[in-house]
């Protein structure tokens, strides 16, 4: 079992940045894919943005030109960077993986973490 856990999350106004980061309880090597999602009260669950093991990305239309996902095999750690940051991008971020990526697309991981939350002022 495969435990997630998110940090970086905070409060930072219209503009800012911030950086997220999930670390797995056990290697991330087989996990092909990983991802981020957000909700933000009254919403649905979305998917922000997704990697393969490859390095392939997927981002929510929302957020492309301002958010980057990476992964970091060796430290078994995915990150998050958010740049010009909205007060839209308001949200609970949760990470989530999983070997398919299609049911990590799909919101049907296998693994998700606890949330942290992200707060922006404008």
């Amino acid at each position: 079992q495969v435990q997630l856990v998110e940090s970086g999350g905070g409060l930072v106004q219209a503009g800012g940045s911030l950086r997220l980061s999930c670390a797995a309880s056990e290697s991330i090597f087989r996990l092909n894919a990983m991802g981020w999602y957000r909700q933000a009260p009254g919403k649905q669950r979305e998917l922000v943005a997704a990697i393969t093991s490859g390095g392939s990305t997927n981002y929510a239309d929302s957020v492309k030109g301002r958010f980057t996902i990476s992964r970091d095999n060796a430290k078994n750690t995915v990150y998050l960077q958010m740049n010009s940051l909205k007060p839209e991008d308001t949200a609970v971020y949760y990470c989530a993986a999983d070997n398919s990526w299609d049911k990590l697309v799909d919101g049907r991981a296998a693994y998700w973490g606890q949330g942290t939350q992200v707060t922006v002022s404008s």
